[in-house]
């Protein structure tokens, strides 16, 4: 039998919530939060929302937001040698904080 290819395949580790947020439903104020172009956010899927979700490959990266589409966010993300654009909804994405080391 072959492996399937779908779109969400070999995504059981990646999109899973850790036990204490299972029972916590969508927060509010996260998707209240309005980016503007040139910000940078953090590529973090929610599984529970299945509208807007990028592909597993983009899990964890940092992205540039370059741009809106209806409620999505248009974001430029570097792959490899290249900038690929990622359409995804506010409730996969949170604002990129640097740590800073001293």
């Amino acid at each position: 039998m072959p492996n399937s290819k779908g779109y969400k395949s070999k995504t059981r580790k990646v999109l899973r919530k850790r036990v204490d947020e299972r029972c916590l439903s969508l927060k509010v104020t996260p998707l209240l939060h309005r980016y503007r172009p040139g910000d940078r956010v953090v590529i973090d899927i929610d599984p529970s929302v299945h509208k807007g979700m990028p592909h597993r490959r983009y899990q964890g990266k940092v992205a540039v937001v370059s741009g809106m589409r209806g409620r999505a966010y248009i974001l430029e993300v570097k792959v490899g040698g290249k900038v690929k654009q990622v359409i995804t909804r506010p409730e996969h994405i949170h604002p990129w904080i640097r740590s800073v080391e001293s």
